[in-house]
């Protein structure tokens, strides 16, 4: 027995890179990413005929993504970083401008990196 899953399809003989699976009681097909086992309610897919799959009329597909898959990243990805940075480096030049950091809080006693000791309220 081959360890590779073939397609479920008949006479087709490519390995499978996707499960199948009916939820009858929503009228819906899930295609998902392929399962860590196979289930005899489960129809593994290859590539094509996972592409090509269409539901009976009246039923609804769900194509679920691959997780495993890395995630390319984009603008917005890359805005979020950048403004983080921004935001990292604001703490260092307030400080720079109020001449060491002590008087720009009067309940800071000390500072070590990001973190900051503060008096005691009753004090």
């Amino acid at each position: 027995m081959s360890p590779v899953r073939r397609c479920s399809r008949t006479a087709c003989g490519r390995p499978a890179v996707a499960t199948l699976t009916y939820v009858y009681a929503d009228s819906t097909a899930v295609l998902g990413p392929l399962a860590t086992y196979a289930e005899p309610h489960c129809y593994d897919l290859c590539a094509e005929h996972s592409e090509r799959l269409t539901a009976p009329r009246g039923w609804e597909v769900v194509r679920l993504i691959d997780g495993s898959a890395p995630a390319r990243p984009s603008g917005d990805d890359l805005e979020a970083l950048a403004n983080a940075v921004r935001e990292a480096a604001r703490p260092q030049e307030r400080a720079a401008e109020a001449g060491g950091g002590r008087g720009a809080d009067p309940m800071e006693v000390a500072r070590r990196g990001h973190l900051r000791i503060l008096r005691s309220p009753d004090n």
